[in-house]
């Protein structure tokens, strides 16, 4: 005789909610905002700021950098898009942590590691953000960065809807800026037949370790996918919409991203693309100077979009762990007027400043990808645990979410720890 088995809950119901709350998060980001949430992130980072870092490592092999990069970061997606619909929860990689290894303690180190990847990641783009605006506006670089802190605190402080509208508005801009790069630097791609062996394939062992190394910084541009699960609890049925955004997020931008590192390494000189704080608007400089202006001022609104961006995800990461895990109630308490969570958000953005004002620009983006990549490994494996497991959520759904899986979870992890002991040992 067979016996019905029974969903196993690996939390108890007096762990999931441990302090009522009054106010919850509203749920007002349909799939266009989700998408443009994303994109806001991604582009900015990786695009306005990095390109020609990447190109410092890789050489002509920065392209096939991205590419790297973009495998890996599309393997890891994947396990987000599954398990933001298992567990449609703020803080949601300290959930995924918990319900995969079944240990608290591991669950909130993650938690703390993605607040501390979102500190470490804004405070990257606010460098980034005063390379350009000191080409529009000589000003002093502390002044600037204190500024456009304050101002963006204010909007993420002021509501989710109107934060993510503007987000939206920005992105629409920002995509704007990179087709006006290739409408006037695209003529370069004519080269490509003739140069694709010295972009997409490496020809030495030194070349290999350069690509690796390339697509270890490369990897802080891919950050994005990741913050939109952050945000789930204010997502509009997030069981279909979260899958759809995070797919969509992940294959535009690394489209983009190929796209405009085969442009800048086929039009300006290496050593120019990898020392330049501004590399869009160095690329257009000798071929239109009014684009390049713009784009530089595209640049500046990128990379802001990509601060506010990061100061709501991770003062949604504190709001959720503090709640879960019984922090310290002022960090959950949302606003009864902007439905917001206002003192995390201050709290994230007081943090942000500190690292801005520390640390050059590409310790920042390293060390961004070094945690993120140890956060990553742990998510893949935490959801190929769950399968080996036989793991069973209360919704029976997900029993058949995870079975379709199989074990690419597992080789995703394992491509993000072999990218990061890459870099530990190089």
């Amino acid at each position: 005789m067979t016996t019905s088995r029974k969903p196993v809950l690996l939390l108890s119901p007096e762990t999931i909610d441990p302090v009522p709350e009054p106010e919850g998060l509203a749920r007002r980001i349909n799939l266009p905002l989700l998408i443009f949430y994303g994109l806001g992130t991604i582009l900015g980072a990786g695009i306005y700021v990095l390109v020609g870092k990447v190109a410092g490592s890789a050489g002509m092999l920065a392209p096939l950098a991205f590419i790297v990069a973009g495998v890996i970061a599309w393997l890891t997606a994947m396990s987000y898009s599954k398990l933001a619909v298992l567990f449609p929860q703020s803080a949601g990689e300290a959930i995924y942590i918990e319900h995969g290894f079944q240990q608290q303690w591991l669950s909130m180190a993650v938690g703390l590691l993605i607040i501390l990847t979102g500190i470490v990641s804004a405070a990257t783009l606010t460098r980034g953000f005063i390379g350009y605006f000191v080409l529009l506006v000589p000003v002093n670089e502390t002044f600037a960065m204190v500024a456009a802190l304050v101002l963006l605190t204010a909007l993420a402080a002021w509501g989710i809807a109107e934060s993510l509208t503007m987000a939206a508005l920005v992105t629409l801009i920002e995509i704007a800026g990179l087709v006006i790069v290739l409408v006037f630097c695209g003529d370069s791609l004519q080269q490509l037949p003739v140069k694709a062996p010295d972009l997409l394939i490496p020809s030495s062992a030194a070349q290999v370790a350069g690509i690796l190394s390339g697509a270890f910084l490369a990897f802080y541009a891919f950050i994005g996918f990741e913050d939109m699960v952050n945000v789930v609890e204010e997502v509009k049925q997030p069981e279909t919409t979260m899958p759809k955004a995070i797919f969509w997020v992940v294959v535009i931008s690394t489209g983009l991203y190929v796209l405009i590192a085969l442009v800048a390494t086929l039009s300006l000189p290496l050593n120019e693309l990898a020392q330049s704080k501004a590399p869009l608007a160095e690329l257009l400089s000798s071929k239109n100077a009014v684009a390049a202006k713009v784009v530089a001022v595209i640049s500046v609104l990128a990379i802001v979009n990509g601060v506010l961006i990061q100061i709501i995800m991770a003062s949604r990461v504190c709001y959720g762990l503090s709640k879960r895990f019984g922090g310290p109630h002022y960090l959950h308490r949302v606003s009864s007027i902007t439905k917001t969570p206002v003192i995390a958000t201050l709290l994230i953005a007081a943090l942000i400043l500190v690292a801005a004002l520390s640390f050059p620009l590409t310790a920042l983006a390293k060390f961004t990808s070094f945690i993120i990549l140890i956060i990553f490994s742990l998510i893949n494996f935490a959801l190929w645990k769950m399968h080996r497991n036989h793991y069973q959520a209360i919704d029976p759904v997900a029993v058949q979410q995870i079975s379709r899986l199989r074990s690419y979870p597992l080789l995703a992890g394992s491509l993000c720890l072999a990218l990061l002991l890459f870099q530990v040992s190089y």
